[in-house]
This record gives structure tokens, C-alpha cells and sequence, in this order.
């Protein structure tokens, strides 16, 4: 117990560093923070500008009283208070501004395919302690399932958003998106590539509708769906921002072209898997390089939470 404890408590904090490390990375790439840079790109209000523009005042007396420790100014609760409500005025008109394009899903997709990794590498060792590779893609830490995930609650929560959905609709709502979420994927892993990631059935999940789709996850996809609603889109999408300097572009249009390339090696690999089982030989040297290099050996190795083609 003690050491589940200790395992859950390392597992927030490399959580918080991870979520630091994206931040600062971010941040850098941004050159600047996003109440900057709506302030200049004119999304705001009069009113919204004045807040800010107080609030700055108050921030340039604290750094040039920094080398005094008597005179510096410290914000009170009441002017904490207001720095929190205003740039969540800000954040919100943002977003009331912000139509969401490629350069949004391929960032969302991309740290929800990794943190979705991390989380569930964590949990498994802490409740089960069972530590094996569970990626979904042969190259990098990536779980896409987690990643379309995000991508799809993103995009449905932005517009009940802006339908101004009531907590109810969102949560039946992501439950219906999560578990055609996990059938689709499940069924089309089975198949059209013979491999299992999990069976709901099998595993002896109370409520299990089918082999990918069970009771007590819909209710989570419904719970996430509404704590990403309410809390995490928001947010994510506030810290990501557009594209408003040259590197953060390139380095997207990078991500994207690598995250192509890892997914249509990724369903290159397990179609040759699925025809070397039926002894079928390869057509080219492209499929005889996928055989020599991705071989059945390195996708047992390297998927090992699926099962492929019948076999562990």
C-alpha cells in the first residue's frame, strides 16, 4: 500500500515536470506570454486593455524595486484576484476569436498521444505493477489512441462551447464520442491488422457491451469528456495560442510531417505482419525492407500489450 502511495506521488510529479517542461519549451517558442499577445493582435476589449495595462504598471514597480526587499510591491488577494479574472476574460474573448485549424489538432494530438502514454505506463505499474512498452506507433513515445481522443474531445467540446452546452449534454456527449471512439479503433485493429490492444470481455470488465466498449468507461469518457470541458480545453488551447512566430510554424510543420510518417509506417508494419502470418511474401523492396528491419521479433517486442495475429 505504502508503495503504491509512493509510486502514485512520483508518478504526479514527473506528471507536473512533464507539463513544466512543455511550458517553458512553449514559451520559448512563443517568445512571450499569450495576454501579450492578444493585448497586441487587438482581441480584447477597452475595458480589458485597462485591467491589463494596471496590472503591467503593477508588475514593472515589483521588478525595478526587485534589488529592494522593503520597497517591493506584493500583490494582495484582491489584486491576485483581479490578475486571475482578467486573463481569464482574456482566455475566454480568445477563444470566442479562435477558429481551430491544423496547427491546434497536430499540438493537441501530440501531447495527448504522449502524456496519454506516460499516464497509462504509470497507472499500470502502480495498481497492477506491470511495466511493459504500451505505444501505439514504431517511432517515439506515442499512444494515438489517446491522441485522437484528445483531438476528438477538443473538437467537441470547443463546440458545445460555443453552443453553450449544459453540463448534461457534454457528458452524454462524450460518452457516445468515446465509445464509438474505442469500437471503431478496437474493431479496425482486429480486423484489418489481427492485433488486440484489450478486450473488455476477455479481461472480465463488469458491463461489457462489446470487446472494446464497457459501462464503467463510458462513464469515464463521459467524466473526462466534461472535466476537459470545463477545465483542460480551455487552458490548452489558451497555451498553445496560433502560430505567431516563424519557429513555433516550422517546428508544427516538422511535428506534422513526422507524425505522418510514423503513422503510415506504423500501418505499414502491422499489414506486413498480418501477410507474413498468411505466408504471403513481399510485393517490393519497401515491404522487403519493412520484413527485415520490423520483423514479427520487433513487434512483439515493441507492442507488447497487444496481441498480434494470435500471439503475445
Amino acid at each position: 500500500m505504502l508503495f503504491s502511495i509512493i509510486s502514485l506521488v512520483a508518478t504526479i510529479l514527473i506528471a507536473i515536470f512533464v507539463f513544466w517542461c512543455i511550458s517553458a519549451f512553449w514559451s520559448w517558442l512563443g517568445r512571450g506570454k499569450q495576454v501579450r499577445r492578444v493585448y497586441d493582435q487587438d482581441l480584447i476589449s477597452a475595458d480589458i486593455k485597462a485591467k491589463i495595462q494596471e496590472i503591467d504598471a503593477i508588475k514593472a514597480a515589483q521588478k525595478l524595486n526587485k534589488g529592494n526587499r522593503r520597497a517591493v510591491v506584493r500583490l494582495n488577494r484582491r489584486q491576485r484576484s483581479e490578475v486571475q479574472k482578467a486573463e481569464r476574460q482574456v482566455r475566454d474573448e480568445f477563444l470566442n476569436h479562435l477558429r481551430l485549424g491544423w496547427y491546434q489538432i497536430v499540438m493537441v494530438f501530440f501531447i495527448g498521444s504522449v502524456l496519454g502514454l506516460l499516464l497509462e505506463e504509470a497507472w499500470m505499474f502502480v495498481t497492477a505493477g506491470v511495466t511493459e512498452s504500451r505505444v501505439g506507433l514504431v517511432w517515439g513515445p506515442f499512444s494515438p489512441l489517446y491522441g485522437v481522443g484528445a483531438v476528438l474531445l477538443t473538437l467537441v467540446t470547443f463546440k458545445l462551447r460555443q453552443m453553450h452546452a449544459s453540463g448534461l449534454v457534454v457528458f452524454v456527449v462524450s460518452m457516445i464520442v468515446g465509445g464509438l471512439l474505442e469500437q471503431l479503433t478496437g474493431w479496425g485493429m482486429e480486423t484489418f491488422f489481427g492485433a488486440v490492444s484489450w478486450d473488455y470481455i476477455a479481461g472480465g470488465i463488469p458491463g461489457a457491451i462489446t470487446k472494446w466498449v464497457a459501462v464503467p468507461f463510458l462513464f469515464f469518457w463521459g467524466i473526462l469528456g466534461y472535466v476537459w470541458y470545463k477545465l483542460i480545453m480551455p487552458d490548452l488551447l489558451w497555451a498553445l495560442g496560433v502560430p505567431t512566430t516563424r519557429r513555433k510554424a516550422i517546428f508544427v510543420t516538422l511535428l506534422s510531417i513526422y507524425l505522418v510518417a510514423d503513422i503510415f509506417m506504423t500501418i505499414m508494419c502491422f499489414e506486413r505482419r498480418a501477410e507474413r502470418d498468411e505466408g504471403i511474401p513481399p510485393a517490393n523492396a519497401f515491404e522487403a525492407w519493412i520484413d527485415e528491419n520490423f520483423n514479427n521479433n520487433f513487434m512483439s517486442e515493441h507492442f507488447q500489450n497487444m496481441v498480434i495475429g494470435g500471439q503475445d
